[in-house]
């Protein structure tokens, strides 16, 4: 990096997460939507309602203003929930120059265009050098104490992947590379989907058997989508793909997990959002990945049971039977 300061554009878990991680090696500068959020954050130097117990460091600082955040960044990276990066690059993008890099770690498919989190960034801003995806296997809880974790930065240009790895990488952050940005982002937004299915038989009393089931025959509908729109096969097995999955399925720290289990024990899906602080994306993103999914014509079973449990209010016991009923299948069928 040719200059000192990186900017992350949003201060929720990850976005203060990785704002502190990178305070190892640069001045950050965190911006914060709300203003009277903003002050709190700037007066106790810490963010009680995301990462409670995590002090900023001194070369952190945080604002309310867009044009003063991006100012001077060699990297400015997105950190909103995937409902908010649209109107984001809309009010960002005339303070964005040519020589910035942008960063995208949302995790998403916008519903009705169906363009990922990189696209609606670069369709938008029409002045950087380019848009990195950085996604992978790391809950904030765990980066942000130093627990050893790994992710990948996608671009289709791997000299601009590789900037973002040398300013991402720490000694207990690791980072790898990869030109298929498609299978990066399909991967992270779908596995959102699969966690909350895999947290309905968690909810349910189910038992290892079923995860595991779960969890593999949900990577095979993933695959199937990916394929599709030409990523990567060999993507989705590793970080962005199966690494993610697993923990976003199994973690206590996974807020799309817990959204499923809450389902399997009965409760509404509105009554689960209505008591949740942070985003779970995998509830928007369930509508929208199985819409895209139609487009194509490419089977998604699980995805498309959770769209009904929650949009259409199935009883669980019918999309079970619907599940265990459907036609024998070759495992790898395409």
């Amino acid at each position: 990096m040719s200059k000192n300061k990186i900017t992350v554009l949003g201060a929720g878990s990850w976005g203060t997460t990785l704002a502190i991680l990178l305070t190892q090696k640069f001045d950050v500068t965190v911006w914060e939507f709300d203003k009277a959020a903003a002050e709190v954050l700037k007066t106790e130097r810490t963010n009680k309602k995301f990462l409670p117990g995590i002090i900023f460091p001194e070369n952190l600082s945080v604002t309310n203003d867009l044009s003063e955040a991006v100012k001077d960044a060699a990297l400015v990276t997105f950190a909103v929930p995937s409902f908010a990066v649209r109107s984001l690059c809309e009010n960002v993008k005339n303070f964005i120059n040519k020589d910035q890099i942008l960063v995208t770690v949302i995790k998403g498919l916008e519903d009705v265009t169906f363009l990922r989190m990189s696209q609606i960034i670069d369709s938008i801003i029409p002045n950087k050098r380019g848009v990195v995806a950085l996604s992978g296997p790391t809950h904030a809880e765990e980066v942000a104490r130093g627990i050893p974790s790994t992710i990948v930065a996608a671009c289709p240009d791997l000299s601009l992947a590789e900037e973002v790895q040398k300013a991402f990488m720490t000694d207990s952050f690791r980072v790898y590379t990869n030109e298929d940005i498609i299978g990066v982002e399909i991967a992270a937004a779908s596995k959102n989907v699969i966690a909350i299915v895999a947290g309905i038989s968690d909810g349910i009393g189910f038992g290892d058997n079923t995860k595991a089931a779960l969890i593999t025959r949900g990577l095979a509908e993933i695959i199937r989508l990916g394929k599709k729109v030409n990523a990567l096969e060999k993507t989705f097995s590793g970080l962005a793909g199966i690494g993610d999955l697993i923990v976003t399925c199994q973690s206590k720290h996974s807020r799309n997990r817990y959204v499923g289990e809450e389902l399997g024990k009965g409760k509404s899906i509105d009554e689960i959002i209505g008591s949740m602080t942070m985003v779970a994306e995998g509830v928007k993103n369930c509508k929208s990945i199985l819409h895209f999914a139609q487009k194509f014509d490419v089977e998604m079973p699980l995805t498309e049971e959770l769209y009904r449990i929650i949009y259409e209010k199935a009883d669980l016991k019918d999309s079970l039977k619907r599940l265990l009923g459907r036609k024998e299948k070759y495992e790898h069928w395409e």
